[in-house]
């Protein structure tokens, strides 16, 4: 059955190849929306990819938009599942910690101040922070996914792309809506929306609760180590001050208790577990178990990982008449425990738990153009404060008492200012101008060395301040043939800032990296049809590359980079009950000079001593080895039919989602085969539309893949992905 599932789906790809020739849809997911219909120009989509209100087809930036109809129809029920639809793009699992790749443009650092390479924003504010990064879609209107340096209009650390998550504002026609649904592993949500007001004051206020046993069992004490339960809670008040002036004040909370990416197993490598319990399993009476199956877990000392995060957000939008000014106040605090099993064996080698708290503060200014002159500009200022806080890292030998190895802390801040503008040229031809300035710095940095930092002595180690300016243009020539179509030449240039490295017991700073980026690309929306083609080259320097030896973060920089690759996608509604979507991605990206690449090996040696069955640390060469996380072929086809049934609506849809071969590592030592996820869903709706009951399945097909590969001193930890599952929904509208 699997080489079947394997051959059709290989054959399915090649067809979505086909239209990369001529384009492909710039909304890949736009086409599954329940409310469009064949007449309806796709291109009326309205983003705001360059910090304005745009329609999708004239944004000469590749993008895919998730709207709100196809949420939920693909298995899109948090932020990471935005994957299985947007080509080019993976979520990786390190811990609790969560981190885009959007064509080989990623990261696995988790040091203190580290960041995404893949600026996040919710309703235009900044979420930095990698530990809550993987939330809930909490009445969600679209979700666009930028490719490609974003550096003059979002920043820094925007390298590999920018996820712009829009939600509804508070409306004075009341409404709600209640949605429950439970699923294999007992899994259950619950979830609300209700808002009301009038046209001077308006709030809303969202709520989600989830819980389930998960899928992953522990072999040793027969625990059920991925059993979790998580809510958080959205409102909002906006008050309308004027016919041109509003505010918008949010506050959210979210708690979560979610151990699945911590109850790990273990790389198997020639049939041979990678952990130091197989090696030690001679040497104790009754050997040492070390789960390696998918849904199984060995560990002793407990897994687990808890957040919390209250985020305070005030939105102001005032019209200037020439312009139209915002005003995005944030401050957030967020906290999250972990604890971990790194041998992940039933022998107690070596178990660590760790406390983790952030305080950020943001505020951004973007006043834009109004009126419908040739020129279109955007101006604006940017302010970005973190307070990280690794509060302690403990650690237990042998089952002992835990002891502290380390605390670390930084304090990052960043300053920018940037303008951006289109001219009309003529009717047809425009050219686009666009400079940032950014300034960062890291203070107040330094590691306090515990009893188990041994041979390091006890004391605070401070580490000296860092700074740096960059300069981060674009340049974009854009012709419309047509008032459907477009192409677009570009230039674009980001970083991301450099960062101190405390948890690797370090002073030595970590440099920025440097992206540039040339981009060619067509588009086409009409009639229901959506098509999109682009090619891209980056030069890509001073990757900044992470592993992990025991409790110590080894983070490194990669001299030099390349990547390119073509893209496509196509959206079409053929009728007012059948649409489908298609997509594809090969992707190209490789280290042309890194000589000094992480490399884990066992030592079984008898001269190893205490070192015995550890993985040590060296380099070896990785130039000319292909980028960390970077299939080279990711594809998804996706369709949507409805049809009357018993007076109302029923709708049958899937996706198929696509990735080819990875690799988990720098040195090419760790990686997953390449498997498909394909999700089903059925759903009926009463005459009324306010009733509606769907089963669906997701990962139907039952592939077996990692989420994660994470190698260190103790073993090379794996976390699967969750397998076949499947359940029923009901929807209340009132």
């Amino acid at each position: 059955m699997k080489s079947r599932h394997t051959f059709a789906l290989r054959a399915g790809v090649a067809f979505v190849a086909l239209p990369m020739l001529v384009g492909a849809g710039n909304t890949a997911a736009q086409a599954q929306t329940a409310s469009a219909d064949a007449g309806k120009d796709a291109g009326e989509i309205v983003v705001t990819a360059q910090r304005r209100e745009e329609k999708a087809k004239d944004v000469p930036i590749t993008l895919t938009t998730i709207t709100a109809d196809s949420l939920g129809h693909g298995d899109v029920q948090q932020l990471s599942d935005i994957a299985k639809v947007t080509p080019a793009m993976r979520f990786d699992q390190y811990g609790g910690f969560v981190q885009p790749t959007i064509r080989g443009v990623g990261t696995a650092v988790s040091a203190s101040g580290a960041g995404s390479n893949v600026g996040i924003y919710v309703d235009g504010f900044y979420s930095p922070n990698p530990l809550s990064n993987d939330f809930q879609l909490l009445n969600v209107s679209s979700v666009t996914v930028l490719k490609g340096p974003q550096g003059t209009l979002f920043g820094r650390n925007s390298t590999g792309g920018a996820i712009q998550v829009t939600t509804t504002d508070p409306s004075a026609d009341t409404h709600g809506i209640l949605d429950v649904s439970y699923g294999r592993y007992n899994s259950q949500k619950y979830q609300g929306y209700f808002t009301t007001g009038s046209d001077s004051i308006a709030f809303d206020i969202s709520g989600l609760y989830r819980k389930g046993d998960g899928f992953v069992r522990n072999i040793v004490t027969g625990n059920k180590d991925a059993a979790y339960d998580a809510w958080s809670v959205r409102a909002g008040v906006k008050v309308n001050l004027s016919p041109s002036a509003s505010l918008l004040f949010r506050y959210t909370h979210a708690d979560t208790n979610e151990p699945t990416y911590n109850a790990s197993g273990a790389y198997v490598e020639n049939g041979v577990p990678l952990s130091a319990g197989t090696a030690y399993s001679p040497l104790v009476p009754g050997g040492v178990v070390v789960a390696y199956k998918r849904g199984e877990t060995s560990q002793t000392s407990g897994v687990a990982f808890t957040s919390k995060v209250d985020a305070y957000q005030l939105t102001g939008t005032f019209d200037l008449g020439f312009g139209t000014l915002k005003s995005y106040t944030q401050y957030r605090k967020e906290s999250s425990f972990s604890q971990l099993d790194l041998d992940g064996s039933s022998l107690p080698i070596f178990d660590v738990k760790f406390l983790i708290g952030d305080e950020i503060f943001t505020q951004e200014l973007i006043l834009t153009s109004s009126g419908n002159g040739p020129l279109k500009w955007t101006v604006g200022g940017f302010y970005f404060s973190d307070k990280n806080r690794f509060h302690y890292l403990d650690g237990s030998i042998a089952a002992g008492p835990y002891t502290l190895v380390s605390k670390s802390q930084t304090d990052t801040k960043s300053f920018a200012g940037y303008a951006d503008m289109t001219y009309e040229l003529t009717p047809q031809f425009f050219i686009t101008g666009g400079l940032r300035y950014s300034h960062d710095e890291v203070n107040n940095g330094g590691y306090e060395a515990g009893p188990l930092a041994s041979p390091l002595p006890l004391g605070f180690y401070p580490i000296p301040n860092i700074s740096s300016d960059h300069l981060t243009p674009r340049v974009v020539l854009r012709y419309k043939p047509s008032t459907a179509s477009s192409v677009y030449a570009s230039f674009t240039q980001g970083h991301k800032a450099a960062i101190e490295n405390p948890n690797g017991f370090t002073a030595v700073p970590v440099n920025a990296e440097k992206i540039t980026s040339y981009e060619v690309g067509y588009k086409y929306a009409s009639r229901g049809l959506s098509v999109d083609l682009s090619a891209y080259y980056y030069r890509y320097n001073n990757l900044q590359v992470a592993s992990y030896n025991g409790t110590q973060s080894l983070i490194t920089n990669a001299a030099n980079s390349r990547v390119y690759g073509i893209e496509g996608q196509l959206a079409y509604q053929m009728s007012d009950h059948f649409q489908f979507n298609m997509g594809a991605a090969y992707t190209d990206g490789k280290y042309t000079t890194f000589t000094t690449s992480p490399r884990f090996d066992q030592c079984l040696a008898l001269a190893c001593g205490a070192a015995y069955g550890l993985f040590l640390t060296s380099t070896t060469d990785a130039s000319g080895f292909r980028m960390a996380r970077t299939p080279e072929f990711t594809g998804n086809v996706g369709a949507r039919y409805t049809a009357d049934l018993a007076g109302g609506k029923l709708a049958l849809s899937g996706m198929l989602a696509y990735t080819s071969m990875v690799y988990f590592d720098s040195s090419q030592q760790f990686k997953d085969k390449g498997h498909e996820l394909l999700s089903l869903r059925a759903e009926w709706t009463d005459p009324s539309n306010r009733f509606s009951l769907a089963v669906f399945g997701d990962n139907v097909t039952d592939a077996k893949y990692y989420t994660q590969v994470l190698p260190g001193q103790f073993a090379v930890q794996t976390v699967w992905g969750t397998p076949a599952t499947w359940g029923v929904e009901a929807k209340v509208k009132f």
